[in-house]
């Protein structure tokens, strides 16, 4: 399978998304509904995608709590219709597992590496991580817990593709945000570890997350048509 392109539904208004999802349904394999759509529509946001074309959704919504609450939550109706869910990965083998045994095969649990808006840095500070661990060290010791635990894949920066690939095997899902184009790329992003669509389809990604350079363009359509072709040659 190609690299597939995910487009983000980051609106508050539901017809606003629903306006993205009638213009690219045929453009992008995936929709991906994230905290500000689902708070404001709820699993209503789910069946106005699926309903107005949107062929998969990937919910977003990082589930972070002690195994228990994570299993009830992930055997909420809604999440049958959904084809990726996202937990964060930093709560142990329990959560993880916990959440992959509460969803159907056909719903994918993906663990959450590390925000790519973090860098070295922010990490070093926020974690107390000791001498000498660095990020790739912590991507690929949890990407390993998520895959240990029965998920189906990890959601990383471009940065660490590689690695996890050579480590982790084929057939684990890597999805990879903070995707800029290079002719898109500004200063003052808030996304700090950031690669070209080239560059994650070259070293494996599976899906990109590309979100502002297709909604911010004057033709969102040409846009990812354009992401795609970037892709591919």
């Amino acid at each position: 399978m190609s690299t597939q392109i995910m487009f983000p539904l980051d609106f508050s208004d539901i017809t606003q998304a629903i306006r993205y999802v009638e213009l690219l349904k045929d453009h992008v394999s995936v929709f991906k509904i994230g905290l500000e759509l689902f708070v404001n529509s709820g699993p209503d946001a789910i069946k106005a995608v699926l309903g107005a074309g949107g062929k998969a959704i990937f919910l977003d919504l990082k589930f972070h709590d002690i195994p228990e609450t994570v299993r009830r939550a992930l055997q909420s109706p809604f999440i049958k219709d959904v084809e990726f869910v996202t937990v964060h990965s930093c709560d142990g083998l329990g959560m993880l597992s916990a959440a992959a045994k509460s969803v159907s095969p056909n719903t994918k649990i993906l663990g959450v590496t590390v925000l790519t808006s973090l860098g070295e840095h922010e990490i070093k500070d926020t974690l107390l991580l000791r001498e000498g661990i660095s990020m790739i060290d912590l991507v690929l010791h949890r990407a390993k817990m998520v895959k240990d635990a029965g998920c189906a894949g990890i959601v990383c920066s471009g940065h660490e593709i590689s690695e996890i690939r050579g480590r982790l095997g084929k057939d684990f899902i890597i999805v990879v945000p903070g995707v800029r184009p290079i002719w898109s790329l500004v200063k003052g992003d808030d996304q700090s570890r950031i690669v070209t669509p080239r560059d994650a389809a070259l070293k494996g990604a599976d899906y990109i997350v590309v979100g502002r350079p297709i909604r911010d363009a004057k033709d969102p359509v040409e846009a990812a048509k354009n992401i795609q072709f970037e892709m591919e040659h």
